[in-house]
């Protein structure tokens, strides 16, 4: 696992220990980056379920303004910090531990780009998605969400304010990109 472009660019960024995480690949990442372009650049990014903080280091890599990172797992935030250091981009993240849902139940702050990423088997990634949209002030104006999942996890979700605009699947992952409907947000 490594940083695929930007100032951290061929960086090795270490695994949090056990199996608790499913780490991006390296071919997804770059699929995903490569799909975010320029969007990426300024942008304030929000990694759910960051694990090793593979996709929020590389947003911050990329030219992302701030990155903040909310993992569960002590050994995850732990890992987070080492591999932050170690691309000495921990000037613009944030680490938050606690429970994901948790965190989406504080005062919305709006970012550009939020990633969910939970473990899979257990629907966490459309109760994400659904906490999302019930409070769509956490996404700026032209946000997306990008949740990654196994493919026959997807289910289609009653949504208000976030439409699905996007899916991509390589291998074993399927990358599903959401952005604000368009309107006045309720």
């Amino acid at each position: 696992m490594r940083v695929i472009a930007g100032s951290a660019r061929g960086m090795r960024l270490q695994a949090v220990p056990g199996a608790t995480t499913r780490p991006i690949s390296d071919r997804v990442k770059e699929a995903l980056f490569s799909i975010l372009g320029e969007s990426v650049v300024g942008a304030r990014f929000l990694d759910l379920f960051a694990g090793t903080g593979s996709v929020g280091i590389e947003a911050l890599s990329r030219g992302a303004s701030e990155a903040v990172f909310v993992d569960s797992e002590a050994r995850a935030l732990a890992t987070i910090r080492t591999n932050l250091a170690h691309t000495r981009l921990e000037s613009a993240a944030r680490l938050v531990h606690g429970d994901a849902f948790r965190y989406l139940t504080r005062r919305a702050e709006p970012f550009d780009l939020v990633y969910v990423a939970p473990p899979q088997y257990r629907a966490l990634w459309n109760r994400a998605l659904l906490s999302l949209d019930a409070n769509p002030a956490w996404l700026g104006p032209g946000g997306q969400v990008i949740v990654q999942l196994f493919p026959k996890e997807f289910e289609p979700t009653d949504l208000k304010h976030l439409d699905l605009s996007d899916e991509r699947q390589y291998g074993s992952t399927l990358l599903c990109f959401f952005a604000r409907t368009p309107g006045p947000l309720e």
